[in-house]
């Protein structure tokens, strides 16, 4: 088995997972049109995907530790596909709800079993290397989405965009037919579900603060990825192409940030990174509520540093999430995923609130308070923790 191989092909079924949530988010008041519903309707496709997305992995995650990796991700890329076509001959909104829900509960095994796969192949400053590159290739997903939806939906409707995804669905389930051999270990136990593994999980230090933090970067991720689009059109009146070239720059830097935080573990105490990084994403939120207005310039420096200083800390994330679980190992991933999607599915209705309350400035207000107070607690779990160890 060639593992660097691997890690590409079950990278490329994570990355299925965002893309396929974010890509036709440029060209959502059309969709709302075509399908004669409200935006807040054709908002609940992204929501109801989320969701599935986040609740699927509480049940993906103690699957595949009992019952393999292979056969999991197997399962969830063939429903995947059969669910892409459906959304593709969605004639009504009602019939795009479900299919899109079926997408979710087929590609949400991607992440759980790339991760855990990643982690069962590769240890030390090898596992650092290759979570880099599968967070280099899964950070494409959220950014990339709107990119080729706007291109896509451009030249042709916004069902094309199905199509593509049914297709490179089949492209990476065949890969992964191919491919794939299990890797859980032979003398791994059976382990049933069992609420009580998570709650074993939120209680230790490290997983906490991991999941934790995961939740609020997407929840802040989320609000751009969903809100752009609206100021786009608003203050800068661009076209659904050029608002899908806006996230490009945001997208390459995740990629170089994911790059180099898998690299970087090998010098830096992953502790340290994951809380500065932390301190610099709410900077850059900072700046971009500030900023955004004045000039589209501005605007990209804004989320071009907040996607660099993601980047650096995902693969960091990941590392010290496997690192502290070994036995449950694909448990922890799903929930670590589970709190994510979940900050995901909240943030396009939170933020709604909040914006139709105060407008943007009152929904960047909040993400800016929240996210530094989470910043100034997580460097009290981890480096006061640290701190303390060392002075005893």
């Amino acid at each position: 088995m060639n593992r660097k191989f691997v890690v590409y092909i079950v990278a490329f079924a994570a990355f299925l997972g965002p893309f396929t949530q974010t890509i036709y988010t440029p060209v959502l008041p059309e969709v709302a049109s075509q399908l004669h519903t409200t935006s807040f309707v054709v908002n609940l496709t992204i929501s109801v995907f989320t969701l599935f997305l986040a609740i699927m992995q509480v049940i993906y995650g103690p699957l595949t530790d009992s019952k393999g990796r292979r056969k999991v991700i197997l399962f969830g890329i063939s429903l995947y596909v059969i669910a892409s076509v459906g959304c593709f001959f969605s004639e009504s909104i009602g019939l795009l709800l479900v299919f899109r829900a079926l997408q979710a509960i087929g590609i949400a095994a991607g992440s759980v079993v790339a991760v855990t796969v990643i982690s069962d192949l590769f240890d030390g400053k090898e596992r650092g290397q290759a979570m880099g590159t599968f967070q280099m290739m899964v950070s494409l997903g959220p950014v990339l989405g709107p990119v080729i939806g706007g291109f896509l939906s451009g030249l042709f409707n916004f069902q094309s965009v199905f199509l593509a995804l049914a297709a490179t669905g089949m492209l990476v389930l065949i890969l992964n037919y191919l491919y794939l051999k299990e890797t859980k270990p032979d003398s791994g136990e059976a382990t049933r579900f069992q609420l009580r593994d998570f709650a074993t999980i939120l209680q230790n230090r490290i997983g906490s603060s991991v999941i934790y933090l995961g939740l609020i970067q997407y929840y802040v991720f989320y609000n751009f990825l969903v809100f752009l689009p609206n100021i786009l059109s608003e203050r800068y009146g661009l076209s659904a192409e050029q608002k899908g070239l806006v996230f490009l720059p945001m997208s390459l830097c995740i990629v170089v940030g994911s790059f180099f935080g898998g690299k970087i573990q090998a010098r830096i105490d992953g502790k340290k990174v994951i809380v500065l990084t932390t301190f610099l994403n709410v900077s850059s939120v900072l700046f971009f509520m500030f900023f955004y207005s004045i000039s589209i310039t501005l605007l990209l420096a804004g989320i071009i540093c907040f996607g660099l200083f993601l980047g650096l800390s995902l693969p960091v994330q990941t590392t010290l999430l496997t690192g502290a679980f070994t036995k449950n190992r694909a448990t922890a991933v799903g929930a670590y995923n589970f709190f994510r999607y979940m900050g995901m599915a909240c943030s396009p209705i939170v933020g709604s609130l909040f914006y139709h309350m105060g407008g943007y400035f009152l929904m960047f207000s909040f993400i800016v308070l929240a996210f530094l107070a989470f910043a100034l607690l997580l460097s009290r779990r981890l480096l006061g923790a640290q701190a303390r160890k060392s002075a005893s």
